[in-house]
């Protein structure tokens, strides 16, 4: 009795990797083996970056905030501590938008947290 092997699933996906290497340079994006080896690193590095890029825009709200908040007289320290004491609840992506985009509206934040 001959092997059973099912040629059309296992060549749909290897057809599926190499479909998803093209741009890739040199052997990366025809040759099965460096092929599917490359495209499983991506995958980890996809992982990894989507939880570093996290971290990257909190250091960026960050950032922008301090420089708002330095603009007012305070430093960023300063000013999410005194938010906190006051049970003023607005996270560090809104206040940087505030602070960049509408600065009115982040001076009558401060304003009211200095009192």
């Amino acid at each position: 009795m001959p092997r059973s092997v099912n040629h059309v699933a296992s060549r749909e996906r290897r057809k599926k990797v190499l479909r998803l290497t093209r741009g890739y340079i040199g052997a990366r994006k025809n040759v099965w083996t460096v092929a599917k080896n490359t495209w499983e690193k991506g995958l980890t590095y996809a992982f990894r970056d989507r939880r570093n890029n996290k971290r990257n825009f909190r250091a960026l709200w960050i950032v922008r905030i301090n420089a708002a908040a330095r603009l007012e007289g305070l430093s960023y320290s300063k000013l999410m501590g005194l938010l906190h004491a006051n049970g003023i609840d607005i996270n560090r992506k809104v206040l940087a938008d505030l602070g960049m985009n509408h600065p009115e509206a982040f001076k009558a934040i401060v304003d009211k947290v200095k009192k």
